[in-house]
């Protein structure tokens, strides 16, 4: 069975074709998001479509429409209680953002133990899946370059410039850049700390477009999982397939 999986993002929207395996993968920027239909005019017709968003109404009408243009089933994930062997500990389990949901989802089918998944995009997640498969719940940072943007806009004289990654920066591009890294790289380490203190250690798990900066800088045995999402949405399909 043919699936066509979309994650739509902040910033960018992924997608990929499954046929047994990932056939096609492949993104457009969030702003784009008409560019799909040409991209997808070439694919083999899915039997099945199914997408999460944190995109906004717009992306998601959009994609509403086309999948009914080629008369395909469109299935819209969103956070539950339970489902694919992971329990949600939000007191309001739909309140939990569809992607982290569907990446905690991932994980528990890639990998044994407790996990600590990290989705590094416009913002950074990090979010504790205990070694049983439950999720305890987890963090919502700013980005590397959100923290960027913010501190050029809340500030006067800051300058906005890649800079580098350094133990004592010696200008300040470099030190904006080592701050809001080490911010990050932080964040994680107190949560795998935490979540070691539950008596498993976890596996660090990185995803997103600053997964690999953050590996070069972690300090900690780390993988990272391209397209995490895509693989949560395909677990969700194929245990609601039967297949």
């Amino acid at each position: 069975m043919s699936i066509l999986a979309v994650d739509a993002g902040n910033s960018r929207i992924k997608w990929g074709l499954w046929e047994g395996r990932w056939s096609r993968q492949d993104s457009v920027t969030t702003g784009e998001v008409p560019l799909l239909a040409d991209a997808w005019a070439a694919l083999t017709t899915p039997r099945y479509m199914i997408a999460c968003s944190v995109a906004g109404a717009q992306v998601s009408e959009w994609l509403d429409a086309w999948a009914r243009s080629q008369g395909i089933t469109l299935r819209w994930v969103t956070s539950q209680r339970e489902q694919c062997g992971v329990r949600n500990r939000y007191r309001e389990p739909a309140q939990l953002g569809a992607d982290r949901w569907v990446a905690l989802i991932a994980v528990r089918n890639l990998v044994e133990g407790a996990a600590l998944v990290v989705n590094a995009g416009t913002a950074v997640t990090i979010d504790a899946l205990t070694q049983e498969g439950e999720f305890l719940g987890g963090l919502i940072v700013p980005g590397l370059d959100l923290m960027a943007d913010a501190l050029t806009r809340g500030t006067a004289g800051l300058p906005r410039a890649g800079g580098a990654v350094a133990q004592f920066p010696g200008n300040t591009v470099d030190a904006i850049a080592s701050g809001a890294m080490q911010s990050v790289c932080g964040a994680v380490e107190r949560m795998e700390r935490a979540l070691a203190g539950r008596g498993a250690e976890p596996q660090i798990l990185l995803s997103g477009g600053a997964a690999r900066a953050i590996l070069d800088h972690l300090g900690r045995p780390a993988r990272v999982i391209p397209n995490l999402v895509l693989e949560g949405l395909r677990v969700i399909a194929a245990d609601e397939c039967g297949r």
